[in-house]
């Protein structure tokens, strides 16, 4: 993969479907990409790869560095071979104002992917993590209805993650999906809210080259029905 093209194996509608048995290699996902999000199998916990290492940040609050990716997989996962276009540092006082930041840095943006990356200290992160199925088939909706969610202040880590244009609700979370982790590479998860302190070093890069990749010899993805619904995934993503 060339830099700043989206690698996206399956899809969000999928998960929603309870699809999530079986996957592909944590090491085939970084083969595409050294900055993205996920899930795991029977969707245990976030996942987050930065500079090319995968983390699971499970609901129990721990977080595993997947040492062995070949071994480890994942039904859904988004990546890019993160390579800014724009840098700049901002403050940002709620997770409501990163819009206006990225349609500043970005004016003819609307219809593209966005990867995103912030560093720094941030004031406040309300986080989720999903604790995983319960029994095969059971959709996100219920498994995000039984999520963790945390609190922290005043912690210094990376927020990752991207922006996807309306048309791919579905195949992937329109509008901004992200996840966190702490600078100990301790505690983390999917992004509810966030404010900084002050300013953080932000980076984006524009992507305009998108390579879907659906599980085959998949019983559960071949049964799927894989109906777009909008309200469910916005509900889960929060």
């Amino acid at each position: 993969m060339a830099k700043n093209e989206v690698f996206q194996y399956s899809l969000v509608s999928a998960l929603m479907d309870g699809v999530a048995t079986h996957g592909t290699p944590i090491s085939r996902i970084l083969d595409h990409g050294d900055h993205g999000l996920g899930t795991f199998k029977s969707m245990n916990g976030e996942m987050i790869v930065l500079d090319g290492v995968c983390y699971q940040m499970k609901s129990d609050g721990t977080i595993e560095h997947i040492h062995t990716p070949s071994e480890v997989i994942t039904p859904f996962a988004t990546v890019t071979r993160f390579n800014p276009n724009v840098s700049t540092r901002a403050t940002i006082s709620n997770k409501k104002d990163l819009p206006a930041l990225l349609l500043k840095l970005y004016p003819q943006s609307k219809n593209h992917f966005l990867a995103i990356r912030m560093d720094g200290t941030f004031k406040r992160i309300k986080v989720r993590t999903a604790g995983g199925q319960c029994f095969a088939r059971e959709g996100m909706l219920a498994v995000a209805g039984r999520q963790t969610t945390n609190t922290f202040e005043a912690v210094k880590g990376t927020i990752i993650g991207f922006r996807c244009p309306a048309y791919v609700m579905g195949l992937n979370v329109a509008g901004d999906h992200l996840h966190f982790i702490d600078e100990e590479r301790q505690k983390g998860g999917h992004i509810l809210e966030f404010e900084t302190e002050g300013d953080v070093e932000v980076g984006v890069s524009l992507m305009s080259k998108f390579h879907l990749e659906v599980p085959t010899e998949d019983e559960e993805f071949n049964e799927a029905s894989l109906v777009h619904d909008k309200d469910g995934i916005e509900k889960v993503e929060g």
